[in-house]
């Protein structure tokens, strides 16, 4: 395995990123392209878990941090100008951020793996957001209000969230109970749940708790049948 890759040997760009491509260690099917910095690089080396350096926020990120969506490094190679990877990869879940097996799936690729997984994968994106909005404070922005206000501020909607996902939820069991349309209680559960996920994020970005603490606990906790 060629992963011990010394990064002095890639040639960065002027940006200092280079491109990487990767692949699924199992069938060579393309997954994905990102890009890395030196620290990416070394931390995927280190690790054996695939990291890239984000452009839009610059600064590294783990594959999978929130989805659990990760990236087992297989191999890591260089090209023959030093100027590309080829990061050869053990995926664990989709790759994509739409919940796609592949960012180069087709749209019929696409629906169907929408149809065969929930889509978690979406989880990254906005674990992302949320941690950019810790570190930026941005003015007007719901999320740096929550966090601007502390633990008790973060901490009071996961605590009214789990209230209203119990009312949700016996609202849709009380229509069930009497064979009712159950369109619209389904919706308003599927709406609170996602309030309860979205502070619940931002509760842990506040206690400045990586998500791939909680994404790894629930992994150990996983006992197929």
């Amino acid at each position: 395995m060629s992963a011990a890759l010394d990064p002095k040997r890639v040639s960065f760009g002027p940006d200092g990123l280079v491109v990487a491509v990767v692949q699924d260690a199992g069938d060579g099917r393309v997954l994905m392209v990102g890009w890395m910095d030196e620290e990416a690089v070394a931390a995927t080396v280190a690790s054996g878990d695939v990291h890239f350096h984000s452009r839009s926020r610059d600064h590294l990120w783990r594959k999978g941090e929130t989805s659990g969506n990760t990236l087992r490094l297989a191999r890591l190679d260089l090209d023959c100008d030093g100027d590309a990877l080829l990061v050869t990869a053990i995926p664990s879940g989709p790759t994509c951020h739409t919940g796609a097996r592949s960012c180069f799936d087709g749209a019929d690729d696409r629906a169907a793996a929408n149809e065969a997984t929930p889509g978690f994968g979406w989880l990254d994106t906005l674990w992302q957001t949320i941690d950019e909005r810790a570190r930026t404070r941005p003015a007007g922005s719901y999320t740096a209000s929550l966090l601007v206000g502390g633990v008790d501020a973060a901490s009071r909607k996961v605590a009214e969230e789990a209230i209203e996902v119990v009312i949700a939820a016996k609202d849709d069991a009380s229509t069930e109970s009497v064979a009712g349309d159950r369109a619209g209680t389904q919706a308003a559960l599927a709406g609170e749940l996602a309030d309860l996920v979205y502070h619940a994020l931002v509760l842990a970005a506040e206690r400045r708790l990586p998500a791939s603490d909680i994404v790894a606990i629930l992994r150990e906790r996983h006992r197929p049948d």
